[in-house]
């Protein structure tokens, strides 16, 4: 039979060592093995169970003459529906604080136990805590406590069943990662498959592959099996890729090449035409070439470049002969323009003054101006701009002297200036009464009017 706190014949027994207080929480137990009751930190809080619970172990401290009985040589004894089983000796004092002893040791398993509990609900470690929680129970048929065993053991049953559920669903959720680490390797490797065979955007989809590459190695966890399947699947899309990028690079050389050889025909071409004297079917020739040039495509830069010297300048020679060749037709033109800045020196002088007056001298000089004719290209715009400022001029001119004779135009200066008056006279009128605020109002609002009044008078002047 096992003792507690065994003392020798006649000595004086030490009183017993304080269990932990009813409903006390133990902290965690040390890593590696479980704890006595009550030993480390607290533990942190742990996540709201769920609603549906289990009725509470009862506290085996509260009552522990239920749960168990001690003989008078402190023999303890457990009460339990199936009989008694003698849990251990108590001689450090008297009986009952011996069933006391063992009922808080059965209350520190029930402590345990919530705690397991809440390392579960918490999503702890499902295996660790299913471990300890089958020692915990297989524990119990030998444990030296009182208390409701029977009501722990259900309790410790229904813990094992929850972290049996943990792990599967930790098993399930690796299980799920490894299956979701495949199937995103397996998009990577569709994905590159398609650029493989659609794509021409080669700087894109050269940049795409090496993404690819870059979160290909970062997805951990799939099966090796499936994982060289799949990086072969990459591997030969990457490399059919690059093949086609390849070709398509090589097909761009060669029409590079047939694009030189027939820029240099034309460019040919267009030296021989450079010499003719057939100014119009030459001209349209060279804007066919042009298109056949634009056509062509593009040699390569350095070569481009020089055959496109050389097809411009030939082009250049040719249409500034032509200019020349029509010369004699820009000289008549020439004369007619002198004659129109002779006519515009002459209407610059119209007289203003007399609106209806310097209309009909305008009508005259638009007439002449008709009958002169055409002028050079590149005078053309000058000598129309100065016909429409003379013409902007006697329109003004006009529209002047209509604002001027306006009689609502007149009345609205004459009502500004009377308010102008009035403000004035009000201002005195306040100065000499020593009304100094008023008389600052008046003043201040006089000068608006009299801004008011210069605006009016300029609409009307015409400035």
């Amino acid at each position: 039979m096992p003792e507690t706190n065994a003392v020798p014949p006649g000595a004086r027994p030490a009183p017993p060592k304080p269990g932990p207080p009813p409903g006390a929480r133990p902290g965690p137990p040390p890593a590696g093995r479980p704890g006595p009751p009550g030993a480390g930190t607290p533990a942190s809080p742990a996540p709201a169970p769920p609603a549906a619970q289990p009725s509470p172990v009862p506290a085996a401290t509260d009552d522990p003459g239920r749960w168990g009985r001690a003989d008078d040589d402190g023999t303890i004894h457990l009460i339990t529906p199936d009989g008694e089983r003698t849990v251990g000796s108590y001689q450090a004092g008297p009986p009952q604080e011996g069933l006391e002893h063992y009922a808080k040791r059965f209350d520190a398993l029930v402590t345990e136990a919530e705690v397991l509990a809440a390392r579960i609900a918490g999503g702890g470690d499902a295996k660790a805590s299913l471990t300890a929680a089958q020692t915990l129970r297989d524990g119990l048929a030998e444990a030296a406590v009182l208390g409701d065993v029977a009501a722990l053991r259900t309790r410790l049953d229904e813990l094992v069943e929850r972290a049996e559920q943990g792990v599967t669903a930790a098993r399930a959720e690796r299980d799920r990662a490894r299956t979701d680490a495949a199937a995103r390797k397996e998009e990577l490797a569709v994905e590159a498959e398609k650029l493989a065979e659609e794509s021409t955007q080669w700087k894109q989809a050269g940049d795409r592959f090496k993404a690819i590459l870059d979160e290909w190695r970062r997805i951990k966890g799939v099966d090796r099996k499936i994982d060289e399947a799949l990086w072969k699947r990459y591997s030969k899309a990457r490399e059919a890729f690059n093949r086609r990028r390849g070709s398509h690079f090589a097909d761009l050389d060669r029409q590079r090449v047939v694009a030189r050889t027939r820029k240099e025909e034309l460019a040919a071409e267009a030296e021989a035409l450079a010499e003719s004297d057939e100014w119009s079917s030459t001209a349209a020739r060279y804007r066919d070439m042009m298109a056949d040039w634009k056509a062509a495509g593009r040699a390569h830069r350095e070569a481009d470049d020089a055959l496109w010297t050389r097809f411009r300048g030939a082009q250049d020679r040719f249409f500034a002969r032509r200019n020349e060749h029509f010369a004699a037709r820009d000289a008549e033109f020439a004369a007619n323009a002198d004659a129109k800045k002779a006519l515009l020196a002459e209407a610059e002088r119209i007289d203003l003054s007399d609106p209806d007056a310097a209309r009909a001298a305008l009508r005259e000089v638009q007439e002449r101006w008709e009958d002169i004719g055409k002028v050079p290209r590149d005078e053309i715009r000058s000598l129309e701009g100065r016909l429409r400022g003379i013409e902007e001029k006697v329109a003004d001119a006009a529209d002047a002297q209509w604002r001027r004779t306006d009689p609502e135009a007149q009345a609205r200066v004459e009502q500004f200036r009377v308010r102008v008056e009035q403000l004035q006279a009000q201002a005195e009128k306040a100065e000499a009464a020593g009304d100094r605020r008023r008389a600052e109002q008046s003043r201040a609002q006089a000068a608006q009017w009299q801004e008011w009044l210069e605006a009016a008078e300029q609409a009307l002047d015409g400035r």
